[in-house]
């Protein structure tokens, strides 16, 4: 069975929960104590060494990287359903997993570790310029589709989904982004949406 290593707190960890739920797929739940410093030691070092969620581990293989993890379950599946197989529709998707990696995480993920983890390093100014950026991005956008891609959900929805829908987390006001919070509330109507702390009651 699939054992996924993650902490309830951590959107990335989410993602591919989120991913696992929606596809059906059992797994094995292995929280790692982020507050004490769990990623940080030896045991955990040896399935990753830049000490971060989330892990899979599948059999032999151990993934790292959130991004990564849901290309690679995704792909497993083997339907398309999630990751299609167009090469043109899949670099479509795979855009949106380097938005998560870089745009989201400078922006809502940023000032969300700023807010409510007090990672004081960050600048939270810029995170929050980030933000907006991305959410005035992502508003235009999904202003005339239901999904960031395709007609369907794709692990580019999954993948941006939990910084995004956290956004509040670190001091980032949702209300003047309808579309974007529409799309929110599609993905928790998903069946098999697994809730985020901090989101859902």
């Amino acid at each position: 069975m699939i054992k996924l290593h993650g902490h309830e707190l951590s959107g990335n960890s989410s993602k591919v929960r989120l991913l696992l739920g929606l596809t059906g797929v059992p797994y094995e739940w292995v929280r790692v104590d982020l507050m004490a410093g769990e990623h940080k030691q030896p045991a955990f070092l040896a399935l990753n060494p830049f000490g971060q969620v989330p892990v899979l581990e599948d059999g032999d293989t151990i993934l790292s990287d959130a991004q990564a993890i849901l290309f690679y379950l995704a792909a497993r599946q083997g339907d398309g359903q999630w990751l299609p197989t167009d090469p043109l529709e899949q670099a479509r998707v795979v855009r949106w997993l380097s938005t998560a990696a870089g745009e989201v995480r400078q922006g809502p993920e940023s000032a969300r570790l700023h807010h409510l983890f007090g990672v004081k390093a960050i600048p939270i100014e810029r995170a929050t310029e980030k933000a907006a950026f991305i959410l005035n991005q992502l508003e235009q956008h999904l202003s005339d589709r239901l999904w960031l891609e395709l007609d369907r959900p794709t692990i580019a929805d999954i993948a941006v989904f939990p910084y995004v829908a956290l956004a509040g987390d670190g001091g980032i006001d949702l209300a003047p982004y309808p579309h974007v919070r529409a799309w929110i509330a599609r993905i928790q109507a998903l069946p098999g949406y697994v809730p985020m702390k901090g989101l859902d009651a």
